[in-house]
């Protein structure tokens, strides 16, 4: 069965904005990447993280429940000849019937707050390497100009909005943010065999023209092509105008902040 990111998936692949390049060089310090590990790249996409990690480990299992996101996942590795990356079908609950190998790293890209944290991290404990660990990444991003919700709003009903904080991905609720996944991360993993946490953010401006802050829309659990169905077209007109209304630039600039949250196991 296909998940609302099937028609969101070349979007999702496309639009995106990648994790900074810090975040991988966080990883190989922490992780003492080499060439030699074996990584779990769970919730995986179109491999927004697996991808650009791909060339510090010596295997990348990128599981996700959304064919049409590892077809696409596929597809970019085959562009840029990576062939260390395997795409598996699967969700957070099927980590102990995918018969991985042992792992030295697990990486959930803002996925997290979509699984049942709890069940995950005493899944992973049976898979991963006594020195390895978990990194959570979540994409905290400021509002896009008010003129995207209301159009929004009017195509997707009142709710739909993409709120103050909303990430990449699923909608949040504006008592459930971004921040609040950052916080349950750090807790969820405190409490588990992987107690050794810590967070680390980046921030940086990033700048949208207007076909990126449509195809973004298109790229979002709430807003795919398969829901607007034969209005999408209408929906990109709509909000292409109130965009160029809002600024007739075409330029749309917002802060990110990208946080990585690890978590390994205390030393002994």
């Amino acid at each position: 069965m296909s998940t609302p990111y099937a028609s969101a998936a070349p979007y999702y692949a496309r639009y995106r904005p990648p994790y900074p390049a810090e975040l991988y060089a966080l990883l190989a310090d922490r992780f003492a990447l080499d060439g030699s590990q074996t990584v779990l790249d769970l919730g995986a996409g179109p491999g927004t993280i697996g991808l650009p990690l791909a060339p510090l480990v010596e295997q990348v299992y990128a599981v996700d429940p959304e064919p049409a996101m590892l077809a696409e996942g596929c597809a970019r590795a085959e562009e840029q000849g990576r062939r260390n990356i395997s795409w598996l079908r699967g969700d957070a609950a099927d980590i102990g019937r995918l018969c991985l190998p042992r792992i030295d790293l697990c990486v959930i890209g803002d996925a997290f707050h979509r699984m049942d944290r709890a069940r995950v991290a005493a899944d992973l404990d049976a898979v991963l390497a006594p020195r390895g660990g978990i990194a959570v990444v979540t994409s905290l991003a400021a509002a896009w100009p008010a003129v995207v919700d209301e159009v929004r709003a009017r195509f997707l009903g009142p709710g739909t909005g993409t709120g103050t904080g909303t990430a990449y991905g699923a909608p949040t609720r504006r008592a459930d943010t971004p921040a609040d996944h950052v916080r349950d991360a750090e807790d969820q993993l405190a409490k588990s065999e992987f107690s050794r946490v810590g967070t680390t953010m980046w921030e940086r401006s990033t700048r949208c023209t207007v076909d990126q802050v449509i195809g973004l829309q298109f790229s979002r659990a709430s807003s795919h092509p398969a829901l607007l169905g034969d209005r999408k077209d209408a929906f990109a007109s709509e909000l292409r105008r109130a965009l160029l209304d809002h600024d007739p630039g075409g330029t749309y600039i917002r802060t990110v902040t990208v946080a990585a949250t690890v978590a390994t196991r205390p030393r002994r």
